[in-house]
């Protein structure tokens, strides 16, 4: 792939993987994060796990002390509830054990696709909280996430349409990866597009005259037409 090809280049992959958490610690982390920004996901991360260092205790705690460990994030109200409503299914899910050997064995000995629809039957985990659970994690399984910056350069170099929504592009920019790439190459391509986003194709004013991309961008060419057009 172009993309992948040149934005590696540029960002300088292959990255080191950010994330050393297990996968139950991975994918509580994931449903903090969603909607808030990444100093305020890992604040509330870091004082539930200080306040209630077992997963058990966060099930069984009092939801209102919950909410209030993970108050830095974004509706907390919202994801209190949702993270003990998941540690309570798994729990039933693993014979009455939050057991994380078990969670490991259930997600490393499914293929991906199965994985990722195990995860996403359980209360409010969509497509972006199972593919980082299953490629941020330990386990390091090739499932790829789309953030918001991921899928504006994706829909901007016209890989997904402009209609389509983060959560439908998933299954979309996933099917164009090769089949048989690894983790480390699944997690570059989410990198080196999320830089990419981040650094360069901004929602605002994109800086599409230093672009890599902009030669295959149509997005780009269209922009830089209209203020070729305005100049003149």
């Amino acid at each position: 792939m172009l993309a992948h090809e040149r934005l590696c280049a540029l960002y300088g992959a292959p990255f080191r993987f950010f994330s050393v958490k297990d996968p139950l610690s991975e994918l509580v982390s994931a449903i903090l994060s969603h909607r808030t920004k990444n100093a305020d996901s890992h604040r509330a991360y870091q004082q539930l796990t200080a306040a209630l260092p077992s997963w058990e205790q966060v099930r069984d705690a009092p939801t209102a002390e919950v909410e209030a460990l993970i108050s830095p994030c974004t509706w907390p109200e919202q994801k209190a509830p949702r993270i003990q409503a998941v540690l309570q299914e798994l729990t039933a899910r693993l014979d009455g054990q939050l057991s994380l050997p078990r969670l490991t064995e259930q997600l490393t000995t499914l293929p991906v696709p199965e994985a990722r629809s195990w995860l996403e039957t359980l209360p409010g985990v969509g497509p972006k909280t199972s593919a980082a659970t299953l490629l941020f994690s330990t386990l390091r399984r090739p499932a790829m996430p789309v953030d918001s910056h991921h899928h504006r350069v994706a829909q901007r170099l016209g890989l997904i349409g402009p209609k389509v929504g983060t959560e439908a592009s998933h299954a979309l920019l996933e099917a164009l990866l090769p089949t048989d790439w690894d983790a480390q190459q699944v997690y570059d391509h989410h990198e080196a597009l999320m830089f990419h986003g981040q650094k360069c194709c901004y929602f605002r004013s994109p800086a599409c005259g230093r672009c890599v991309m902009l030669d295959v961008c149509p997005t780009g060419q269209q922009l830089r037409g209209s203020q070729a057009a305005s100049a003149a």
